[in-house]
């Protein structure tokens, strides 16, 4: 069986900028008072920009998933003082029309029966555009298919700047 190609080598009319995927972070925060005030802290502190945040609460805990402008740097910090975390490839769209764009893009991944685990919207917008985080059952069809689709995808070095 064939793999997908890859949305990321530029061939094939992929409009996907060369680079790194973009990456997430989750953090698993007790939910008290100012535990996310602490990590927000700890990114000022060290220069890291929060480019995107989802927060998910539940009674005993929260988790923030967060969209970073350096994420080696977070997973040092996150590593140095045991705050526990995870790293996740997301798939990151240009909706180049803004949210009324959302509904085309979700047909289309609908229209190749992937499913959508979370997203999110990020804070800035990059090429002054906005744009949608998320993490599909295969990102990489999923990024094949908007890609496709006309969608132009963005990796971490074009948030980062």
């Amino acid at each position: 069986m064939m793999s997908p190609a890859d949305p990321f080598d530029g061939g094939g009319g992929a409009r996907v900028a060369d680079g790194s995927p973009v990456v997430q972070i989750a953090v698993f925060l007790p939910n008290r008072v100012g535990a996310l005030m602490s990590i927000l802290n700890l990114f000022t502190k060290n220069h890291v920009v929060v480019l995107g945040i989802s927060v998910q609460d539940s009674i005993d805990n929260t988790v923030v998933r967060l969209i970073v402008s350096d994420p080696e740097t977070v997973e040092t910090l996150f590593m140095e003082r045991g705050i526990p975390f995870n790293m996740t490839e997301l798939v990151v769209v240009e909706l180049s029309s803004g949210a009324e764009q959302i509904p085309d893009c979700m047909r289309a991944l609908l229209n190749a029966e992937t499913n959508i685990h979370f997203m999110y919207p990020l804070l800035t917008q990059p090429n002054g555009r906005s744009a949608l985080a998320l993490c599909a059952e295969d990102n990489d069809f999923a990024s094949s298919v908007l890609s496709k689709a006309g969608y132009r995808l963005l990796r971490q070095e074009e948030l980062s700047r």
